[in-house]
């Protein structure tokens, strides 16, 4: 029997055509279906476009609204779904669908480097090969998938690492959860995915705010977040989480007043925990009340703790959860082997 797939578009280069201005999304998901060659992909589409926007201006509530149609779509006897977006904010809707979504059922989200239009177009190949991870018994049980160029990302692993080239997604942390060879989806590590959050309600506002640490920077930023309306901070610190010694008391203080969280600004590699110990260092700010984020990013960091703060708690229950998450084995599983 047929698998049912859903697609979701919600515009990006994927669905860019050219006007007087630069590419512009103009195609929904039936256009970009209409284009791969009928039995290309043997599974039977539904499609679903509910809006045509670059991906730097999706928002927290757009993708809250997509879980919670997919999570409807899968009660309805979907077998997957393949969502279509904008590749500059992939790695964190990504992110947010693997904690929003809990079925069983692939989530796999892809796009293009390329406009349809445009010479080398990756757009097409990513989406057939979507649908085909999206329809794969092996894709069961892994969550939130990123399917480029022939490869299959985790969702809390994947990185977009150029601005131009159609190899731009890598996964952090070790080697790439699978690939499509010859039509075939061959996953690499063993099945695992992450726990996902309760129902979240987009109406519950909670900023958490993203500062990157750079030499020099004074403490200004960080002293005005409060006053800010901001209700969580996640600090990429540099190396393995580190900040200047004038940071340190801003974010003393911060943290009596909120969640603080330390990533690092590397591409690679987890904050560090126990191996410098000088004013500033991972090992001061741990001291002083911040959450280390462990092997996520900044951006992954940001939105679990928002995600956290609006489901509800006290702080020191928030605190608590982030820091279960984040020990959680499912953070790890791209490195898996």
């Amino acid at each position: 029997m047929s698998k049912r797939i859903l697609v979701v578009s919600l515009g990006g280069t994927i669905s860019m055509t050219a006007t007087e201005a630069g590419l512009a999304p103009s195609l929904d998901a039936e256009d970009l279906l209409r284009r791969i060659p009928e039995g290309a992909v043997p599974v039977t589409v539904e499609d679903w476009s509910p809006m045509k926007v670059p991906s730097a201006s999706l928002t927290l509530s757009d993708v809250v609204r997509v879980a919670d149609e997919l999570r409807r779509r899968f009660g309805d006897g979907c077998d997957g779904a393949v969502v279509v977006q904008g590749t500059d904010t992939i790695e964190e809707s990504a992110f947010l669908l693997d904690l929003l979504v809990p079925e069983d059922r692939p989530v796999v989200v892809t796009g293009a480097m390329r406009g349809p239009d445009c010479l080398g177009a990756d757009g097409l190949a990513n989406l057939a090969d979507a649908l085909l991870v999206a329809a794969a018994p092996s894709s069961r049980g892994r969550g939130t998938l990123v399917v480029f160029a022939g490869e299959i990302h985790a969702a809390e692993a994947v990185r977009k690492t150029h601005t131009l080239r159609s190899t731009a997604f890598v996964s952090r942390r070790g080697p790439v959860l699978g690939e499509i060879v010859e039509g075939a989806v061959r996953f690499l590590v063993p099945a695992g995915r992450a726990a996902a959050m309760p129902p979240i309600d987009p109406s519950r506002a909670m900023p958490v705010a993203l500062v990157r640490f750079a030499l020099d920077a004074d403490d200004r930023m960080l002293r005005a977040l409060p006053d800010l309306g901001y209700r969580g901070l996640v600090i990429e610190g540099a190396g393995g989480g580190h900040v200047a010694a004038g940071w340190m008391p801003a974010i003393r203080d911060l943290v009596r007043a909120m969640p603080v969280v330390l990533a690092s600004r590397c591409a690679e590699g987890p904050v560090l925990s126990r191996t410098y110990g000088y004013r500033g260092s991972e090992v001061d700010l741990l001291a002083a009340g911040v959450l280390g984020a462990g092997d996520l990013g900044g951006l992954e960091a940001r939105l679990l703790l928002t995600l956290l703060l609006m489901a509800g708690g006290t702080k020191d229950e928030v605190e608590a959860e982030f820091r279960a998450r984040v020990g959680a084995a499912h953070f790890n599983r791209g490195a898996k082997s």
